[in-house]
């Protein structure tokens, strides 16, 4: 079995004695499962799981699927997704029993310095300005996935976005709900892409984006050139300096993403990874490190003691990614003792399970404040020939 994950999110396989189980509905399930006998393909949008399903028929493997997938989620839900993010991705290789991990994430522009910050009077960034816009990661992404592991060229696994960007899409209900924003409403070409003729479209509604289905061609064409060493990055970078970015041309030809060690804990006898910093997946396998130290499963699911201790464990643990995690290149991060047992044994007694955290401190780690002085979007994909699978309630586990 192989088997993907994009962005952070949990890695679990499914344990081979639950896949032959009869197919039926779970209780509360809000979305229907897309089951073909080659693999599961899990998106938060049924388009883009009939995508990577589609590519799995027609002999893509894991990797083919994920990029397929991906890039329909970029047409069908780009509020979340899209070319111009970054990509995490985790991938299992079971006939060698590796996992590898991608870092994919956009660095700053080069010259977007703390010097060019002061010398402009920038003393805050305006979560939406462009200066919080990075060199996106996304395509890159996607090509060294493919020439690493993919089988499929861009031409077959990009075509279902490209079809669904050209022709158009019906909106879905939860596409319907969130796809206006009013805070990119004064952005420029906001309004004259996502609400065609200054109607923001309904349930049901056909959706089209031609522009996206041109860009989508030539990365089909031409690969990560296209987006970082071509006439796409020219407009690009045009439009960001128009608006006051610092990016040039050579910030993003210069752009590769990582290959990493995948780092892990383990929750009552399954094994978790995620990927280092500079992401933030360390902040899951903390919380699970704390929520170990209680009765979980006495508690009930989706009871108030167990709500109560997710959320006073993300707490915690988010306190401390917040204090500690940054870019490993220009900060130590102190992983291994972050993600520790004995950390989460103690970060677990500041748990009340009677009030909740109002204030919450952060963890006093000695190595890494002697180090500092005094300062401080899920898609899986599972595939096997000629395997029928299922997807597994996560309570049943």
């Amino acid at each position: 079995m192989k088997l993907i994950t994009l962005a952070a999110a949990f890695l679990v396989s499914i344990p081979t004695m639950l896949l032959g189980q009869q197919f039926a509905s779970m209780p509360g399930q809000g979305r229907s499962m897309v089951v073909i006998k080659y693999g599961i393909v899990a998106a938060p949008q049924f388009l883009a799981s009939q995508a990577g399903a589609h590519i799995l028929e027609e002999g893509g493997n894991a990797i083919d699927a994920a990029i397929a997938a991906n890039a329909v989620m970029g047409v069908v839900q780009p509020y979340v997704n899209g070319m111009g993010g970054d990509l995490f991705a985790l991938y299992y290789e079971a006939k060698t029993g590796k996992l590898y991990a991608l870092n994919s994430s956009g660095w700053t522009p080069k010259s977007l310095t703390i010097d060019y910050m002061r010398a402009h009077h920038i003393d805050s960034i305006d979560p939406i300005g462009v200066h919080t816009i990075d060199i996106p990661g996304c395509v890159a992404g996607w090509q060294a996935l493919k020439d690493r592991f993919g089988t499929l060229p861009f031409s077959t696994t990009l075509a279902p976005a490209i079809f669904y960007a050209q022709n158009g899409f019906p909106l879905a209900e939860r596409n319907a709900r969130y796809w206006v924003s009013k805070r990119f409403m004064q952005q420029p070409g906001y309004q004259q892409t996502y609400l065609p003729n200054g109607v923001a479209p309904k349930l049901g509604d056909l959706f089209q984006n031609p522009a996206l289905a041109e860009s989508l061609r030539q990365v089909a064409a031409h690969g990560r050139d296209a987006f970082y060493n071509g006439p796409m990055t020219d407009t690009m970078v045009k439009f960001l300096r128009s608006q006051g970015g610092t990016h040039t041309r050579e910030d993003f030809s210069d752009f590769q993403p990582e290959w990493v060690q995948p780092i892990s804990t383990t929750y009552r006898g399954w094994t978790v990874y995620e990927l280092p910093p500079n992401g933030q997946g360390l902040a899951a396998l903390s919380m699970l490190n704390i929520m170990e130290q209680f009765p979980m499963a006495q508690y009930g699911h989706n009871s108030v003691d167990a709500l109560h201790v997710m959320i006073e464990a993300k707490k915690l643990a988010y306190a401390d990614m917040y204090k500690y995690v940054g870019d490993p290149r220009f900060t130590p991060v102190p992983v291994q003792q972050m993600i520790s047992k004995d950390l989460a044994k103690q970060r677990a007694k500041l748990i009340d399970m009677h009030k909740a955290s109002c204030q919450v401190v952060p963890s006093s780690i000695t190595q890494i404040l002697n180090a500092h002085g005094n300062s401080t979007i899920y898609l899986s994909f599972h595939h096997r020939q000629g395997r029928q699978y299922r997807l597994v309630d996560p309570e049943q586990l």
